[in-house]
């Protein structure tokens, strides 16, 4: 009765929410694609190397996006430099890859309000004041007390001044300033209004315009008064205006309408002018240069309509890019440095900052090409930082990517020595999300002590072949993969009750693997969860399907100074169910653990020891007893080309 009890609650409760595990390796971890980035960020942050942690957590930050603790110690580290602005930007990062964290949302605030953004500070305070925590919620709320009640007096007393004196220009330049602040754009593109009509002169309060406009969704009038602020206005002011206007150059239109609000421009009349005659207009050209004349400017050139964008040099360009990606502009950044890379092909700076650019634009194929030729720089340090991003990202652009992966284990209750071991290349067509592959397996033991019974099907622990199979997979999905492959196994030991030593083999099924809190990397220490699972279908054991869930949890302990030892004591929690219930394939297993590796090593070389006590939850037809202990040793090691 209780065997048929524990196979209900295994097929009807557990199996339809465990994934199955192909192998059981006890020992296997999920590797983390940064490891090795995290590993000398955070060994330079130990050493107060804080410009090579920094370009070490951007690197990581390339490759896992959405890892809001990265952003988060990256915003900390350039708060040691004094970067307030370039930490505002990753802790905002942070705040949306993890909405919930109302502590880094806070400290966000705080931030925005340091670094000339009170807008966007007093938001954040006024969201915070509905926090759960108390203590949050009474901070944010005093926080935002502080920042609105100076803006609300202001306003009302600035409206009372430009009530009684409707030409005072700063009366109306303040209050359009603080109706920004106070998150009220009508009020402020009113005001923004009127004191330019007040000053012309002043170009800038067309830039202010522009982008209010611009939040107000007046899309047109917006590109208008930009588009006048970007002509004949003082060179930071253009600049500005420029990088808020569409990357392409004006319709004739948007030039007649930006006329509207500045008739005075001479540039930009003159530019419209030189459009039209390059149009073949020549009626409306002479129309605007006649105005021009009138007015004692200069008369038309004969010369051909000048460039669309501003020329700017090698070094302005390569600053402006520079600055772009720091703060996240990606786009800017990436126009500014092809305009860099253009004036100065020679700039490997250049070129490993575009390779950056188009990784974190999920741009990999571009990303390669231009890391492939920074790396060639006479600079030792660029070179090696571009060398090893190459590294990196060229197996995920390649058309064809192999892994290998080996996991020898010993074990105790068997008496034997087991080694399994996968080859694998695989297809990447780009924009594929199945991939093709071909592979080698290898399951085996040392000396076949593993024997099934004379009427049972192999035992899963060995099947004493080498497998030949090709098959498919899809892409990752939140830590899941599906798979399938079809193949011939080769038996080196063949069993009186096999059916040859020739043998076809179907399987397939599904992977999942996801961790929680601190893995086993460097810098990381404190709490863990894993969950290993997989669901297999294998033609081999009978036409048989298999689920395997493997669970851990413990702590990660700091990396021991003396020899680089980094470990993990965790207690392992693993079930294993099948469909034809044979009694080899039900068994629940619990007990003690220990992972550790040495960080001179290479990071995905990792051994384990495991102390467990299980029991079979079929007998029938069970040649053991129903419960075993097992002490298991094993190691892990992959790598892929």
């Amino acid at each position: 009765m209780g065997d048929r009890l524990a196979r209900i609650f295994l097929f009807r409760v557990a199996a339809p929410i465990l994934f199955p595990l192909l192998l059981p390796p006890a020992f296997c971890q999920a590797v983390d694609p940064a490891y090795t980035l995290l590993d000398r960020a955070y060994e330079a942050l130990r050493a107060k190397d804080y410009d090579r942690a920094i370009a070490g957590f951007k690197q990581a930050i390339a490759l896992v996006p959405d890892r809001p603790s990265v952003r988060k110690d990256l915003a900390y580290t350039l708060l040691k430099i004094g970067e307030n602005q370039a930490a505002r930007d990753q802790l905002a990062e942070a705040v949306r890859l993890d909405p919930a964290d109302a502590h880094v949302e806070l400290e966000y605030a705080f931030l925005c309000y340091e670094t000339k953004q009170p807008v966007i500070a007093r938001r954040v305070f006024d969201r915070l004041r509905e926090s759960q925590d108390p203590a949050i919620r009474q901070t944010a709320a005093q926080a935002f007390e502080n920042i609105d009640r100076p803006l609300r007096e202001g306003i009302v007393r600035w409206q009372q001044v430009v009530a009684q004196q409707p030409a005072n220009f700063s009366a109306e330049e303040e209050l359009a300033r603080l109706a920004e602040n106070r998150d009220n754009p009508a009020l402020a593109a009113e005001s923004f209004e009127k004191a330019w009509r007040l000053r012309p002169a002043r170009r800038d309060l067309l830039l202010d315009l522009g982008r209010i406009w611009q939040h107000l969704s007046r899309e047109e009038d917006a590109r208008a008064v930009l588009l006048a602020a970007s002509r004949g206005a003082e060179p930071r002011v253009a600049e500005q205006a420029r990088a808020l206007l569409p990357d392409r150059y004006p319709y004739v239109y948007e030039f007649e309408k930006a006329l509207t609000f500045d008739p005075d421009n001479v540039e930009l009349r003159k530019e419209l002018g030189y459009l039209l005659l390059q149009m073949g207009r020549a009626d409306d050209a002479a129309h605007q240069f006649a105005i021009l004349d009138r007015k004692n400017e200069l008369q038309p050139r004969t010369e051909a309509l000048p460039g669309a964008i501003l020329k700017i040099t090698a070094s302005d360009a390569k600053q402006l890019g520079e600055r772009s990606f720091d703060k996240g502009f990606l786009q800017d950044a990436l126009k500014y440095l092809r305009i860099a890379e253009e004036s100065d092909p020679l700039d490997f700076e250049v070129m490993l900052k575009l390779g950056w650019t188009y990784n974190m634009l999920k741009d990999d194929s571009d990303a390669v090409r231009w890391f492939n030729l920074a790396r060639r720089s006479p600079d030792a340090k660029i070179a090696k930082e571009a060398g090893q991003a190459f590294r990196n990202l060229q197996p995920s652009t390649e058309l064809f990517r192999t892994t290998v992966w080996a996991a020898p284990m010993f074990s105790t209750r068997w008496h034997d020595l087991f080694a399994y071991a996968q080859a694998k290349t695989e297809l990447r067509l780009r924009g594929w999300w199945l991939h093709p592959y071909a592979s080698i397996r290898f399951v085996g033991d040392s000396s076949g002590a593993v024997r099934p019974a004379a009427d049972l099907a192999p035992q899963y622990l060995s099947e004493s072949s080498a497998i030949l199979g090709v098959g498919v997979e899809t892409e990752a999905w939140h830590g899941a993969t599906g798979w399938f492959e079809a193949g011939e196994s080769l038996r080196y030991h063949v069993q009186p009750n096999d059916l040859g030593r020739v043998v076809p083999d179907y399987r397939g099924g599904i992977s999942y693997a996801k961790g929680v809190g601190h893995l086993l990397a460097r810098g990381q220490h404190g709490f863990f969860a894993e969950t290993s699972d997989d669901g297999i279908y294998v033609s081999r054991f009978d036409k048989d399907s298999l689920v395997y869930s493997q669970n851990r949890s413990g702590y990660t302990f700091p990396e021991w100074e003396t020899g680089g030892l980094h470990a993990q004591l965790y207690w392992n929690g693993n079930v294993t169910a099948d469909v034809k219930s044979q009694y080899w394939a039900n068994t629940v297993e619990t007990g003690p653990g220990l992972r550790f590796r040495f960080e001179s090593l290479r990071p995905s070389l990792l051994f384990s020891v495991n102390v467990l006590r299980g029991a079979y939850l079929i007998n029938t037809g069970n040649p053991r007893g129903p419960n075993f202990n097992d002490l298991r040793i094993g190691i892990w090691y992959a790598f892929t080309r």
